[in-house]
C-alpha cells in the first residue's frame, strides 16, 4: 500500500462516519456484503446515519440551542 489517505473529518462528521460504519459492521457481520453490493451497503449505511442523525437533531434541543 504505497498510496497514502489523509482524511480531515469535522466532529458532525466524524459522527457520522462512526454510526455509518457500525450500521455497515452489522451487514458484514451478519453475511449481507459481498463484491457486488458493498458500495450499495455502504451508501445505505451513509443514508440511514444521516436520517438517524436529523431525526435526533430534530427531536433534541441541545443546550446550545436554548
Amino acid at each position: 500500500m504505497d498510496k497514502k489517505y489523509y482524511a480531515n473529518l469535522q466532529p458532525s462528521e466524524m459522527a457520522i462516519f462512526s454510526a455509518a460504519a457500525n450500521i455497515f459492521a452489522s451487514h458484514v457481520a451478519t453475511g449481507k456484503v459481498n463484491d457486488d453490493n458493498e458500495n450499495d451497503i455502504i451508501k445505505k449505511s451513509i443514508e440511514i446515519s444521516m436520517k438517524i442523525a436529523r431525526t435526533v437533531d430534530n427531536a433534541v434541543q441541545s443546550d446550545d440551542e436554548l
